[in-house]
């Protein structure tokens, strides 16, 4: 994991914006931590899954820098809005604020914050901005990040999803919603994810990414 997200860091380094670096530091201290866990843990011939290994140190690492956000707080920040199968999401006047239960990651917070690296570098124009961690103690543990609310848009067609992402040097696959460049996988890019402003500028609001 370690050697993906340094990958990440060479791809975006001399064109990253400072909280894409934000991020990518939190992850590689996160991913240091959870080593060091697993490591004790096995010393100590305790059995835990990396899943429930990642919970532990995101709990105590948020709490220690102090971005631990208590769940009862999530409505001080936004009004609640849709919820998806993967984001509960709350909605101020400039940002959308997505808590995020990690089914689309398997459940790893480190995979779900590759993917976020992976959005930013690509999607400038709706990169997230990492907040904290929030959820039920150790038990549940779901990341945290602001994005900016695009405003009086809607659903992207086809076709104009196509020709923006062939913009961005990807090309379609045989899977509907799916890119490639060679490097990088994009999916689901369809039109509950993809928006289309007044002024007729596409935003990737939400993706599946990954390195190849």
């Amino acid at each position: 994991m370690h050697e993906i997200l340094e990958s990440i860091s060479q791809r975006i380094n001399g064109t990253e914006v400072e909280e894409n670096r934000r991020i990518y530091e939190f992850a590689n201290e996160f991913s240091r931590r959870c080593r060091i866990c697993e490591c004790e843990l096995r010393e100590s011939e305790k059995h835990v899954s990396e899943i429930d290994i990642e919970r532990l140190v995101a709990e105590r690492y948020a709490k220690e820098i102090g971005c631990w956000i208590p769940i009862t707080k999530m409505f001080e920040i936004g009004t609640p809005g849709p919820c998806g199968n993967e984001n509960d999401t709350y909605l101020s006047r400039k940002y959308i604020y997505k808590v995020n239960n990690l089914l689309n990651s398997r459940g790893s917070i480190l995979q779900h914050f590759i993917k976020i690296l992976l959005h930013n570098s690509l999607f400038e124009e709706t990169s997230y901005t990492f907040l904290g961690f929030t959820g039920f103690s150790s038990s549940t543990i779901m990341p945290v990040f602001q994005q900016p609310l695009i405003k009086n848009a809607i659903p992207a067609t086809p076709i104009e999803i196509s020709t923006y992402m062939a913009a961005l040097g990807f090309y379609s696959t045989a899977t509907e919603g799916c890119f490639t460049n060679g490097e990088i996988e994009v999916w689901d890019v369809v039109a509950r994810n993809v928006l289309k402003d007044n002024d007729g500028d596409i935003f990737v609001i939400d993706a599946e990414l990954r390195l190849l």
